[in-house]
Parts: C-alpha cells; structure tokens; sequence
C-alpha cells in the first residue's frame, strides 16, 4: 500500500479512535455525566500535567541541542503567558457582546437545567473549553508528525505508533470531554470540536511526509506550545475551580482521582515508549 495512504489511514485512526472511544463519556444519562463531570475535572488535571511533564516537555528538550534549552524554556513560558493573554482576550470579548460578571450579571454564569440543578457556565470557564480545544489540536498535529515520522522509519513501528498514540489519548479526551461539558459546550458541539481538533493529526501526518526536514527542527518548540497550554488549563482554569470544594471528603477524593490520572497517563507513556523500543 502506497506509504501516503497508510499515513493517512493510521493518523485518522490515532486521533479519531480516541475520541470516538472517549465519547462513550457523552452516551451517558445527564444525570450520570453531571454526577461524574466534577470527578473528569480533577482526573483531567492529572492528565494534563502528565502529558506536559512527562511526555511533551521530556521529547521536546531530548530533540535539541543543550544550547538551545533555554530557548525552549523561554518557549514554555511564552506560551503560558500567551495563554493568559489569549484567555483575556477571550474574556473581553464576551464581555463586550454581552453581560459579564464584571458588569455584574450572574445570569450569564448561571442557567438550570430544569432538574433543579445550578450550572455556572461563566466565559472564563468558556474561554477554557477554547484553550482546551487550540492546546490538543497542537499536540495532535504533532501526535501526526511523529507517526509519520515512524512511519518514514519502518511500517511496523508507524503502525505501533499510532495505536499507541491512540491509547494514551483516551483518557485525556475523557478528560477534555468533561471540560467542555464543564464549560458549557452542548454534547454534540463537544464531540464536533473534539473530532476537529483529532483531524489535525492527519494535517500533521501529510505535513510531515512532504517535508519532515523542514517540520524536524520546528517539533520540539510546537511540544513546547501543546505543554504549555496544558499547564495553563490545568493551573489557571481548573485547580482554582476544585477550591470551591473545601470538605475533607471532597478534597480527598480530588486527590485521589490527579494522581490517577498522573498513574494512567505515566504508565500508557512507558508502555508506548516499551513498543517503540521493541519496533
């Protein structure tokens, strides 16, 4: 099969496969999915900072030389900070096309859903769900330059590679998937945006069998950008929203469920990085 094809064929499969897996997440009765979305927020905070600091930050700084480490550092906190500016930007947008908490609506940041149950929906939480959306489509652009990559290297390890990219991302797409939901994104508007993040791993995937040379020296500092939206999401947007909580039991269990993402998303890397090493 022309090596192009296959390209394309496993890129698909790395990045739709894990969200068509995760949206399982969304077949579940409202009351379920709202019983569970506080517990995938804390579990996407796990996740998240995982994938920064133990995948995309690590790969980033082992493809550069050590003079250029700095540089990559200043990268990451660009990208923080760009994130914060963006983030702004979001919010003074909204503001500015309607009411905001800063013109003292609280409409805008409550709705019920008809079941007496109380949704804060407010555009920080919005302007995450945006965050959420720019920050994966960057890692699954890159997720599509390596398993090009891999494939450019040997078909077998192209094959393993994108499945194991399809594995490690399942959780975190759960996990996107209740920050969206969180952020007030209806069920159907959260897959849509899901899948259309996923398909930037094909985008990534053509990019790099037509000109990987070129796209090489760029990858570590586009990990970069995808590790530091995460970091921001994670410490801007949701560790300050688990605070509301404050009761032993609560904070116990948020506890509990970051280091279980923390455990999954670590063990899913060292078994891909297991496959890649066998291939």
């Amino acid at each position: 099969m022309n090596l192009l094809l296959l390209i394309i064929i496993f890129t698909a499969l790395g990045g739709l496969f894990s969200v068509l897996a995760a949206a399982v997440f969304l077949l579940l009765p409202d009351k379920h999915r709202m019983a569970i979305l506080p517990h995938g927020i804390s579990f996407a905070i796990g996740a998240l900072l995982t994938v920064a600091f133990y995948g995309l930050i690590p790969q980033a700084f082992a493809a550069v030389a050590p003079a250029q480490f700095q540089t990559l550092s200043a990268t990451i906190l660009a990208g923080i900070l760009g994130f914060f500016v963006l983030e702004k930007l979001l919010i003074w947008r909204h503001c500015h096309s309607g009411s905001c908490e800063a013109h003292g609506d609280e409409e805008a940041h409550h709705h019920h859903d008809g079941n007496g149950h109380d949704h804060h929906h407010g555009h920080g939480a919005k302007s995450a769900g945006t965050l959420i959306i720019l920050g994966d489509g960057i890692h699954n652009f890159v997720d599509g330059i390596l398993i090009a990559a891999a494939f450019l290297t040997d078909v077998q390890l192209g094959i393993v590679s994108s499945l194991a990219v399809a594995a490690h991302e399942i959780p975190q797409e759960v996990g996107d998937f209740a920050i969206l939901l969180e952020s007030g994104y209806s069920k159907g508007k959260a897959l849509f945006y899901n899948v259309l993040a996923s398909l930037a791993t094909v985008l990534g995937g053509i990019l790099a069998y037509y000109g990987l040379e070129n796209v090489h020296d760029s990858l570590p500092y586009f990990l970069a950008l995808a590790a530091s939206s995460f970091i921001y999401i994670a410490v801007a947007d949701l560790i300050p929203s688990l605070h509301r909580k404050t009761d032993m039991k609560a904070s116990l269990e948020q506890i509990a469920l970051i280091a279980a993402g923390v455990l999954l998303i670590g063990y899913l890397h060292e078994v891909a990085h297991h496959f890649e090493v066998a291939g």
